[in-house]
Parts: structure tokens; sequence; C-alpha cells
């Protein structure tokens, strides 16, 4: 689950990770307010910032005004704070990260504007190699560390924390050293690092990135702070599983979660049902194999009804990217028949209008190709992973080539 920025850094303050004043708000009146009582707390120069689920906001643009600034701008007056507001507000920014469709800003974010000695970039995050958490930092903040990593890898520290042990004065001063800190800089990061490892922790996240994190004088701050949590241990944690912000999701990922499935959208144009985590890797595998493209994963689980299923397929076929769908099911406790059932049933109420390649194998199978066959849709059967992933890719082209 991922959560704004306002509300990571109202989590890091309570860890005393310092961040700058901040007020969120959720209209423009709201915003001026903001500013106002900022202002009345020494505030000279502000910043206003749109609150969305992606990242590269400031460089971003607006759909309006794609020649205009982004969502991140510095403000001398309550008058600019009003401008930047009102040119934000329910209106849709374009970042890398949402793609071009974009996303709908409904709330700021107005902070007190900061003097920034230094960047840096700093996260924390599972290296599942190690089976550590560990601390990734460089001295290039600012930048997506996918870049950094790549133009200059040398530029990137990492050091990965003893989990038994967790976080010590040693491994925070390695981390510091990692960015050259000194003195007093050096002592305030030991003690930033270490409060940032117990929110990690404590708050059961799967990274804590801060981008950029900056010097002010000797003092150690998160300009911006991006947290996600596992959602398998939110319930050990109600107070941030209430931080969720449903606006920001994908609308079929909520209706396959709120259906017990693992549903993420791609950018392909082959649908994809399968039931297994590890079965749905190697099928989107497999199909960019033969040269397609995965649109979606998607994981009925062990446990689907034929319900569950229809649901399943109708989230499929609501993208209208998906030009071709591949069924790839082995059954265990999933039983092929229940499978058949749930794909006839969508596919009879949805109108199926592009190639289907189904692959059964295992429980009931072939009960459950009686019933395919017996549909009176034009499925197309495949004997293994290889022939459907083949199967679906050629009927795809096809059928975009119509």
């Amino acid at each position: 689950m991922n959560i704004h920025e306002y509300q990571a850094k109202d989590l890091l303050k309570k860890y005393d990770v310092a961040v700058p004043a901040g007020i969120p708000a959720m209209s423009v009146d709201e915003a001026v307010k903001a500013a106002e009582q900022l202002a009345a707390s020494g505030t000279t120069l502000f910043v206003v910032k749109a609150q969305i689920h992606a990242g590269g906001r400031g460089a971003g643009h607006f759909k309006d005004n794609p020649e205009g600034k982004g969502g991140v701008r510095l403000c001398k007056t309550i008058d600019d704070v009003r401008a930047a507001a009102e040119a934000m507000m329910n209106k849709v920014l374009v970042t890398k990260q949402t793609g071009p469709e974009g996303k709908e800003v409904q709330r700021l974010y107005v902070t007190d504007g900061v003097d920034i000695d230094q960047e840096y970039y700093c996260s924390v995050v599972l290296d599942r190699a190690s089976a550590k958490v560990t601390f990734m930092v460089s001295t290039e903040g600012g930048m997506d560390i996918e870049e950094v990593a790549h133009e200059n890898p040398d530029a990137i520290t990492k050091v990965a924390i003893d989990p038994d042990a967790g976080i010590t004065d040693a491994d925070a001063g390695k981390i510091a050293d990692g960015l050259k800190f000194e003195g007093a800089t050096k002592a305030n990061a030991i003690t930033f690092f270490k409060n940032l490892y117990k929110v990690y922790v404590d708050l059961d996240a799967t990274i804590v990135e801060i981008n950029p994190l900056i010097t002010v004088g000797d003092e150690v701050m998160a300009l911006d702070a991006k947290m996600n949590f596992d959602e398998n241990a939110l319930f050990r944690h109600p107070d941030v599983a209430e931080l969720r912000d449903e606006t920001e999701e994908d609308a079929n990922e909520k209706i396959a979660k709120d259906n017990e499935l693992s549903y993420v959208r791609l950018d392909g144009n082959i649908g994809c049902m399968v039931n297994g985590a590890g079965l749905a890797m190697a099928t989107m595998d497999i199909i960019k194999l033969y040269g397609g493209e995965p649109a979606n994963f998607l994981d009925v689980g062990g446990g689907a009804t034929a319900e569950r299923v229809t649901v399943a397929f109708k989230i499929i076929l609501s993208d209208p990217n998906v030009k071709g769908i591949l069924v790839n099911i082995f059954g265990g406790i999933m039983k092929c028949d229940v499978i058949a059932q749930g794909v006839i049933a969508a596919a009879k109420e949805v109108d199926l209008s592009v190639p289907l390649v189904v692959r059964l194998e295992g429980t009931n199978v072939e009960k459950g190709k009686e019933l395919m066959a017996a549909s009176g849709l034009p499925i197309i059967a495949a004997d293994n992973l290889d022939d459907a992933a083949q199967k679906v890719v050629q009927a795809t082209k096809q059928a975009e080539a119509a």
C-alpha cells in the first residue's frame, strides 16, 4: 500500500525524523489558510506540492498546460500560493511514473521553503539476495536512482543491517560516510538513519525513500518522502491502513482486492488469468519469449469460485488494450471445471470479441475441457504452456492486423 508524501512525513515525525513544516490542503482555500498559518510561524518562502501516488511531480506537467510548471512550485507570497493551488487542484498531472494518462490532483501539501545546502538520496529496502534490510544512499540526490545506478554505480553506497542486532551506530556511521558527512552533520545523520530504520521495521514498510535527503547547516532532513507498506501486515497497523487513498488506486486493482484476487495492470495487449503467482510469472515470461506483451498479472488463487473467476475475466476484458487472452490453469485445489464455468459465464456476459486461448491441466481437467467444448464459444485449446503462449501471441497479432 502506498501513501501520500504528507502522510509519510507525519509518520516520520512520530519517529523524530526531521521534516520541513507542512500542512495538507484539500482545496485552494485550505492551501491559502495553510500558507497563512505557516507565515504566522515565520515562513517567508512556501512550497506548494501536488499529492499523487507517483514520483517526478516537479518535472511533470499538467494536461491543460503542457508547457507550464510542474507539480512542485516555490511561492514567495500568499497570492502566489493561491495561484499555484488553482493551477494544480483538480487538474491532471503527468509524470514519468503516471504514464501519459496522468493522475488528477485532489490534495495539496503546503510546506516551509527551506534553505538547502546539499541534496542526497536515501532509501531503506529489503535486499532479497541477502535477506537483510538495506540502506541505499547516494550523493546524487533528487535524481532517479535507476538513472544513477546505470550512469554512475559507484555513486551508490549500500549498507546491509543485521536483522538480529538491528542498526548500530557503526552501521549508521557507514551510511553517513557514504554521503561524506563529517562532524556534527555526521552525528545528526547517525540519529536520522537509526530512526529511519525503526520506521521501516516498526511499520512493516516495504520501502522508505527520502529523495532528496537534504542538509541545512548541520541538520539532516527529509525534504520528500515515499513509503510503501506490506499489505499482509496492515492488520497490525490500523492507523496506517486508514491512510489508504482509494481514489489513487487503479479501479480494477481495487475490484480485484475486494474479490481476493491478485491483479496488477501492465502495458501489454495479452490478458493473463492464472492460478498461482509463480505460474503467473512464468506465463508472462513465456508470452514475452514468443514476442508478445502481457497486459496484466492476475492470480485467481487456489480456492477461487466460479464467481471470482467471472470477476477476474471481466477485469481483464475491461482493459481496452487487451487484444487476446490466455487462461493458464494447473488444477490442484483449484478445479479445472470451476475455472471453465467462470470463463464461460464471463465470456458470454461480456460478449467476448478477442481470441481466447485456454490451457487446463490437473484436477477435473477433462470435465473442464468438455464444458468449454460444449459452450459454443470460439475457445482455442492448448496442450501445454509452450503451445498456449505461441497460440495466443499468434492469434493476438492476427486480431490486431484484421
